[in-house]
């Protein structure tokens, strides 16, 4: 008699490992491996080792020449992909009605697109009795979620314009009208997954914004200031020391060195300050150089508590920018300030007053109204509803930017589709070392330090310490059946969760006879520095690493050493295979076997992605999962091919989704070609019956 549905499920939950057996792996799994901060200092080694020194320059020429070449250098960075088609975009500005003042002053609203189908709103306080050719003073936002409406930013746009100074007051991206998930400012590595530099939407905000406030008849371009706080400050040395229309600059609170921001937890910069390569050309220290001779007030907080405190953040700045400014015998166009009072994180009346100092004296300015005095009226403040300007339906933000950024990776078709190439695999060499030039993998000769063991019911097993080369330490565990023979299958297991969170994986694999070494590669369990960790994940990437290749390369690393070394204890000669729940250890899993064509004779997918299209589907964000976010990664392979890259090697997606199945179905077909019965799609019955 056939056995009934219920008796199938009876049978299968007597399968399932018995409860003391879980309790057993997850107790080997739990105890660490690395010392207290040992995965921190790493990477803090390995950040301070690779940002760039600013060189020393003998004549203003020499010094022109590097500052020019840093420049172009940058901004080639910036306009990657489809940024440069948004650069040579025309700039589409619409004014939206005035606003009168106070006593001396206009507020013009307007709206202009950072690039097509993006609209940002902004406002210019302009003087009433204007003539002639006047200063003018962009004004940026930092993370307020008033935006342009903060009154701190409203007083010195209103004391500007009294001052008879055109003030244009922007929203910065995510702030003000513009606080809205899509702009989620961990969303712009969605469009460097693509490709194109997210950074530029950024920097095409304020270029555009500084080419609208200069078209104004009366703007006299020898005379042009950009100053904000916090993330405005980041954008006012940003922009400033990349664009030679800037004549004055004061960034506020904003920014220090990465050498600096690696060792300052809380300096630590999102994703638009920590860009993809940036530190392959210029640091933070290069770029407050790169304003010599044009006057620089660089403004400080005595007892920030946010970030960029004076006393360790400007220091380093003024050693790298002191000498550039000495080249040109322009000393007294460096200057520094240090707020006292209240010297938190602010840009309150002191740190202004000192601004408009700044202005008067290299700006010639005449007259007791352009002394450092403030006089606004708190009647003159003005809502966020009154300040609000009209935006149109179906305004583009980051998401929906890269949404259209990822129609699908271009270049060559998954498959050759020529009958003579069936069984050809240089597409997979050629493609495998494209792999390898937008991953970047960090692969190096790995040696392990096995720590005490002990037995846990049927199980043995302990720490171990993985060296990769000599600057990475992965975290992990050996866990195998105690007394087992020697082993012709080691299974490395990794984990979203970490491998103290995997014991269900690792139990599947120890039940299938395999030998286990659960590890916990960059970013990840053990390695994850904290809260602040993803930080320095986007930190590496801005250093011309890459998350995902730290990660895939320690992998293919220990895969590698333990393939090559036959003396482990309990490891007989044999293959290696990956096994890796959740969509990043999967991603990461699936690039160290497509890269390690000798090294891993198969990978094993739980919950992983079916297409790289998913994380920008889903608005994540660089917080969540920085290693999803390789630049350019999606415009050249999706999961499918790089699953192809594998094969005739096993692909075994377990429980795939609906999605998985339609987008990787056709692997099959591709496995048969290379000469390998293989079906990538499993479904595991005891955990579909659990």
């Amino acid at each position: 008699m056939p056995a009934t549905p219920a008796a199938l499920l009876l049978g299968l939950l007597a399968l399932a490992a018995p409860p003391d057996d879980l309790d057993d792996v997850k107790a080997l799994l739990a105890k660490p491996a690395l010392g207290p901060g040992l995965a921190l200092a790493e990477v803090q080694a390995f950040a301070e080792s690779r940002v760039p020194a600013v060189p020393r320059a003998s004549t203003a020429e020499e010094w022109r020449a590097l500052a020019d070449r840093w420049r172009a250098d940058t901004l080639a960075l910036i306009f990657r992909g489809e940024a440069a088609a948004w650069r040579d975009a025309p700039c589409r500005a619409e004014w939206q009605g005035t606003i009168d003042g106070g006593p001396g002053y206009l507020v013009k609203k307007f709206r202009f697109e950072a690039v097509p189908g993006l609209w940002v709103p902004a406002l210019l306080y302009e003087p009433a009795a204007i003539s002639g050719k006047v200063p003018v003073v962009l004004n940026v936002q930092g993370h307020d979620p008033l935006g342009k409406a903060g009154p701190d930013q409203q007083r010195r746009c209103i004391a500007l314009a009294k001052k008879g100074i055109l003030a244009m007051s922007v929203e910065w991206l995510g702030m003000g009208q513009l606080n809205a998930p899509g702009f989620g400012h961990g969303l712009i590595n969605g469009i460097d997954l693509t490709g194109t530099s997210g950074v530029a939407v950024h920097y095409l905000s304020l270029k555009n914004s500084l080419d609208i406030l200069l078209d104004h008849p009366n703007a006299d371009p020898r005379r042009v200031a950009v100053t904000g706080l916090s993330g405005g400050g980041w954008q006012t040395i940003f922009f400033s020391a990349l664009d030679t229309r800037v004549t004055l600059t004061d960034p506020v609170a904003g920014y220090s060195s990465f050498r600096t921001r690696a060792r300052f937890l809380d300096d630590l910069g999102d994703s638009e300050q920590t860009p993809s390569d940036l530190a392959t050309v210029v640091d933070y220290t290069h770029l407050t150089a790169m304003m010599a001779p044009r006057p620089t007030l660089l403004t400080f907080n005595a007892k920030d508590q946010c970030c960029f405190r004076a006393d360790h953040a400007l220091p380093p700045l003024l050693d790298a920018a002191g000498p550039a400014f000495a080249l040109f015998h322009a000393e007294d166009n460096l200057k520094t300030h240090i707020n006292e009072d209240p010297g938190d994180h602010n840009y309150k009346l002191d740190n202004r007053r000192a601004f408009y100092r700044f202005l008067a004296t290299h700006w010639k300015i005449d007259g007791s109204r352009y002394d450092d005095s403030e006089a606004v009226d708190d009647a003159e403040i003005r809502s966020p509803a009154a300040l609000s300007v009209p935006l149109p339906e179906g305004n583009l933000d980051f998401r929906s930017l890269a949404l259209k950024l990822a129609a699908g990776p271009s270049g060559e078709a998954v498959f050759p589709v020529d009958e003579r190439l069936s069984t050809d695999t240089e597409w997979q060499r050629t493609r495998r070392r494209q792999l390898w030039r937008v991953v970047r993998p960090y692969a190096d000769r790995a040696s392990n330090e096995d720590l005490e063991k002990e037995t846990r019911g049927k199980y043995r097993g302990g720490p171990a310490k993985i060296r990769i080369g000599q600057t990475w330490t992965v975290p992990g565990t050996w866990i195998d059946v105690a007394g087992a023979d020697r082993r012709n299958v080691l299974a490395i297991v990794v984990a979203d969760a970490g491998r103290a969170g995997a014991a269900a994986e690792v139990l599947r694999q120890l039940d299938a006879g395999h030998a286990v070494l659960a590890v916990d590669p960059f970013h990840l369990g053990e390695s994850n520095v904290g809260p602040r960790g993803w930080l320095y994940a986007i930190l590496t990437a801005a250093l011309g690493e890459r998350p995902l290749g730290l990660q895939a390369g320690q992998i293919l690393s220990i895969a590698r050493a333990f393939r090559q070394n036959y003396d482990v204890p309990g490891i007989g000669p044999g293959k290696v295979i990956v096994s890796a729940v959740g969509p990043r250890s999967s991603l990461a899993a699936l690039v160290a076997a497509a890269m390690g064509e000798e090294d891993i004779q198969g990978v094993h997918l739980r919950g992983g992605l079916a297409s790289l299209r998913e994380p920008i589907e889903a608005a994540t964000t660089a917080e969540r999962a920085p290693e999803l976010f390789a630049f350019g990664l999606y415009r050249e392979f999706d999961v499918l091919q790089l699953a192809g890259l594998v094969a005739p090697r096993p692909v075994s997606v377990y429980n795939p989704t609906e999605r998985a199945e339609r987008e990787l179905g056709g692997l099959s077909a591709w496995y048969r070609r290379l000469g390998a019965e293989w079906s990538p799609l499993r479904v595991d019955p005891l955990e579909r019956a659990r």
